[in-house]
């Protein structure tokens, strides 16, 4: 079986654990930039590098690499002091976040970052310098987005998987957006959502508080979205949505996401309500379903049977690429589940971390 490398960002640093024996045993590595927020991170699938987002108190949003599979880190930008990712003067804006990372998966060199307040930006050169993809931040609807409970992020980015002028990208609170260009026009995707925060327009064409979507690359027009009232499938590549959460415990949450292998096998965490961000039932529990949204089981064995109160964030559930699959998710009083059996059974594999904001797998 697989051995892999778990980078785990955290409100005070970042953390890597290395599984043993197939996953059966795991190592925590002492902390990495501590006391320092990491709020995002990604694993290049081509060779196994490592991207994430550290923010300093004193020197703000940035960068730093691991090509050792987390041992050691370093800048990308090397020896240039300037922001690897930052506003034109002209936008009169400034840089509050990163909470998006991803590698192209057709471009070897192109890395994506959606940030906070919501833009996207894009690098040609592995992470060292980034640019404004203007089209998005020019879009009509973009003075209309309101800061969601958790401000104004873009907080998805999905890069098809053939194509690479077309893209898929999420925010808070603005909706599901597409570009077939590259970036230079982007279209709202949120038809059949319903936002119950607009009563006088329940079904918006933009301003949806979208919380996590996600896809297979085998199957890059069906995509499943997590909402801020709802679980939403689209086959059409977003064009229109259809309600599939009928049959889970609760409706809200925020981790979203798609089997590596299989693509009809979709998971979430549902949380309480919008009220009550706890786990549903006040246990937590994963759920999936293996036929696209129509049906959905429950997964607890090996969690907690004691009630539980602290929440799971978007970024804060991932899954490995080895067959079968693991999963894991971390919550915000700093535990750590992992599955090496897609879900089936759960296992803490460490405790007593700061929040967790974000985590990333890599096979090894």
């Amino acid at each position: 079986m697989d051995d892999v490398v778990l980078v785990i960002g955290t409100r005070k640093g970042l953390f890597t654990a290395r599984s043993r024996r197939g996953r059966a045993e795991w190592e925590v590595a002492p902390v990495a930039f501590p006391s320092t927020p990491v709020t995002a991170a990604a694993v290049d699938p081509a060779d196994g590098r490592i991207l994430a987002a550290v923010h300093s108190p004193f020197w703000g949003v940035s960068l730093v690499e691991s090509r050792d599979h987390g041992r050691t880190w370093s800048e990308p930008a090397g020896e240039d002091d300037a922001a690897p990712v930052a506003f034109p003067p002209s936008t009169e804006a400034s840089l509050n976040d990163i909470w998006q990372l991803r590698f192209s998966p057709t471009q070897p060199d192109v890395v994506y970052a959606g940030v906070e307040p919501a833009a996207l930006f894009r690098s040609e050169d592995g992470g060292r310098t980034f640019s404004l993809v203007e089209g998005l931040w020019d879009h009509p609807h973009r003075p209309l987005w309101h800061p969601g409970g958790g401000g104004l992020c873009l907080h998805t980015v999905l890069p098809h998987p053939n194509d690479p002028n077309t893209l898929v990208v999420a925010i808070s609170t603005g909706g599901v957006y597409r570009t077939t260009d590259g970036g230079d026009t982007w279209e709202p995707r949120n038809r059949g959502i319903r936002a119950d925060f607009l009563p006088e327009d329940p079904y918006p064409e933009y301003g949806q508080c979208v919380h996590k979507v996600d896809f297979h690359p085998d199957a890059p027009r069906r995509l499943f979205l997590q909402h801020h009232g709802g679980v939403y499938r689209s086959d059409d590549d977003g064009e229109s949505w259809t309600r599939i959460d009928e049959g889970l415990p609760a409706d809200f949450g925020f981790p979203l996401l798609v089997h590596p292998h299989r693509p009809d096998t979709v998971y979430v965490l549902p949380l309480n309500s919008d009220e009550d961000r706890a786990p549903a039932g006040h246990h937590y529990q994963v759920c999936r379903s293996d036929d696209a949204g129509e049906t959905w089981r429950s997964l607890t064995e090996g969690l907690p049977a004691e009630p539980c109160h602290a929440s799971v964030l978007r970024d804060a559930f991932c899954t490995d690429a080895a067959d079968p699959a693991g999963l894991y998710f971390g919550t915000r009083d700093g535990c750590v589940y992992a599955s090496r059996d897609e879900g089936e059974s759960w296992t803490e594999i460490v405790r007593h971390l700061p929040d967790v904001l974000c985590l990333r797998a890599a096979v090894l």
